[in-house]
């Protein structure tokens, strides 16, 4: 997609998103891959649209669910189903339980399992190569290049100007690419999760922002940040790369809803492949925003309906209706590549929702809905290609 703004017509055209005004030009959607890899998922514009395009060459729309975490399964009242059901064994829930569901629920993919254990801790681990192969679906997976979250209150900002950034970026892309390097299943890499460039939480005033807002009032502040953004993303860039050449980089997941610099997505652009975005509040018209300004694909990463302030010993379910509506109208966008719910499979004492409950009967009001909308789109799909 080409540009059709030059910087002067859109500096007096900016359009506010969330908590700040893009004041940057449409760019050029360029792939990070070397090039287009046979036999791994890809990008590509067919039928005035961007789409995944999966390891056998046909276009896929990713509907992924996010937050797939066994624990749930293991606390003291129903630990007995962990045990006699699936043998205390990993292996044998993914191929039993999460599997079969996500695909009777018309899920075609996994978006990121890592789950909530502790509000405003750190989530669960991430699957192993082992046990991506079990589930047998395509997925992402999350590298854990800095702690940025905007809801983890406990780590400070890592360096990007340091050396042992670099060491670090190659540890954690040999630790994890390489493993994962030749699998047809792995859809792309996610970074941080709605990393906090330039806004923080109550939870973590403590340390600010990875970059002082206040800076972006005058030019050489904003160059001191296009320089340390365009630091963060050539060196994760260049550390997935020397161990994985085949697979997409789908990057940072921003707060769509937060203030994002514009000198932060530019530096972005030429590493990733596509734009991810959490977005609770109106994500269809966001990420089409998005899009229009950038020309990359766009994903909706993270995003559901639910009451969040719940209290402990309160739980809450996933909109259905919402969801339905959600997804058609992303799949119109002719920018979004796919939409992750925010699940989760299975709901724990933190999460506090999940289309399971602790003893694995199913939300079937919700459930139906959220089936009947993604068979929609894959009926669409296989229709049209």
């Amino acid at each position: 997609m080409k540009s059709i703004w030059n910087r002067r017509s859109f500096l007096t055209s900016s359009v506010h998103l969330g908590l700040s005004t893009l004041t940057w030009p449409i760019w050029n959607a360029k792939r990070s891959q070397h090039k287009v890899s046979k036999g791994y998922f890809t990008v590509d514009f067919r039928k005035k649209h961007w789409w995944l395009i999966a390891p056998d060459g046909t276009p896929f729309f990713t509907i992924g669910i996010n937050h797939i975490d066994p624990a749930s399964l293991r606390y003291p009242e129903n630990i007995k189903i962990w045990r006699e059901k699936y043998d205390g064994s990993m292996t044998k829930w993914l191929t039993e339980s999460v599997a079969p569901n996500l695909k009777e629920w018309g899920f075609n993919s996994v978006g990121w399992v890592q789950e909530v254990t502790v509000r405003q801790w750190r989530h669960s681990r991430a699957f192993t190569y082992e046990e991506y192969k079990s589930l047998g679906m395509p997925y992402c997976h999350l590298l854990p290049f800095t702690e940025s979250h905007q809801w983890e209150q406990h780590t400070q900002h890592f360096d990007f100007e340091s050396s042992a950034w670099e060491e670090w970026c190659d540890y954690v892309a040999r630790s994890h690419c390489a493993e994962l390097s030749a699998d047809p299943n792995l859809i792309g890499y996610f970074y941080s999760d709605c990393p906090t460039w330039i806004h923080d939480r109550p939870v973590n005033e403590w340390r600010g922002p990875i970059y002082d807002p206040a800076q972006l009032k005058t030019e050489a502040g904003r160059n001191a940040l296009s320089k340390l953004a365009q630091r963060y993303y050539k060196t994760t860039y260049d550390a997935i790369r020397r161990y994985d050449k085949n697979h997409l980089i789908l990057g940072d997941r921003y707060e769509a809803n937060a203030p994002i610099a514009e000198e932060v997505i530019e530096a972005a652009l030429p590493y990733v492949d596509v734009l991810s975005f959490q977005d609770f509040r109106d994500p269809v018209a966001h990420l089409d925003q998005w899009y229009k300004k950038t020309g990359k694909p766009v994903l909706l990463a993270d995003a559901a309906k639910i009451k969040w302030r719940t209290e402990p010993g309160e739980f809450t379910r996933n909109n259905g209706k919402w969801y339905a509506d959600t997804l058609a109208k992303l799949h119109k966008n002719p920018g979004c590549v796919g939409f992750h719910l925010c699940g989760a499979y299975q709901r724990n004492k933190a999460r506090r929702y999940g289309l399971l409950d602790e003893h694995e009967n199913p939300d079937m009001e919700n459930i139906k809905l959220i089936q009947a909308a993604n068979q929609q789109i894959s009926q669409w799909m296989e229709k049209e290609f």
